[in-house]
């Protein structure tokens, strides 16, 4: 799978992100990183080995694409919590501010507290996350948001409806992020699984979320080293073919019918 730009931004991604919050020990970062694994997400948990990572990274820095999250509803606390995170990193800007879990866009205080870390040049973009998926064309219609995460998995395929067709024709794309590729692991139970399908592998669940061509990067969140491989695993093999979509499309209906 090869790099692609993200939207509006022009940063050019890995088609794998990887978030700190479970774990992932600082030499699989390192080891991702040179695989193209380069948007990484500093963010609800910011983990020492995954700091001590980009630390350890910086000479690299300009292929980097650094993302800290910001889940404040009061504005205040925005820039202090950027320059905390900067300071504990050495680094003098971040790549990416994502606003964390907005179901309506976010008042004007924060809008306002987001542009002004723009301005200083302590971020370079402003992205935001929802699950509210009817909201998405009204954040990607913003253009002081160049990237939206969105959830999509095999269970939770909305996006496929509600979001991909209203963004398709744009000619000032904005950078679509997913998260929540293995639907916090019911695709990886066992117990879930329709009598005589194969389980999948959290491999299977992120080549599914790329093998849509709407997605630029499928986040993952490793706890360990073989979980980082399976995401390294999943650049190698590349995009499902129909089998394996109508596969991996049985499987997350059955789960989604049963919840």
């Amino acid at each position: 799978m090869e790099q692609k730009t993200l939207g509006r931004t022009g940063l050019i991604v890995g088609p794998i992100g990887m978030a700190a919050s479970f774990g992932v020990p600082a030499a699989a970062v390192e080891r991702a990183f040179e695989r193209g694994v380069n948007y990484l997400y500093w963010g609800s948990f910011r983990r020492g080995p995954f700091g001590q990572a980009l630390r350890n990274l910086k000479p690299q820095r300009g292929r980097m694409v650094l993302v800290l999250q910001s889940y404040s509803r009061v504005a205040a606390l925005m820039r202090p919590s950027v320059e905390i995170a900067l300071r504990k990193l050495s680094f003098e800007y971040a790549d990416v501010l994502l606003l964390g879990l907005w179901n309506h866009m976010p008042p004007r205080r924060i809008m306002d507290a987001g542009r002004r870390l723009r301005e200083r040049g302590l971020i370079r973009h402003i992205a935001i996350s929802t699950h509210h998926r009817p909201l998405v064309s009204e954040l990607a219609a913003d253009p002081d948001f160049g990237i939206v995460h969105v959830r999509y998995n095999a269970v939770h395929k909305g996006a496929e409806r509600e979001v991909f067709p209203l963004l398709a024709s744009s000619t000032d794309p904005v950078g679509l992020v997913a998260f929540t590729a293995t639907s916090w692991k019911q695709l990886l139970d066992p117990k879930r699984i329709p009598p005589g399908e194969r389980v999948p592998t959290a491999t299977d669940c992120y080549r599914f979320v790329l093998s849509n061509p709407a997605i630029n990067v499928c986040m993952t969140g490793p706890a360990n080293e073989a979980q980082a491989a399976e995401g390294l695993r999943a650049l190698e093999l590349g995009p499902m073919n129909e089998e394996e979509l109508a596969w991996m499309r049985r499987v997350g209906d059955h789960i989604h019918g049963g919840s």
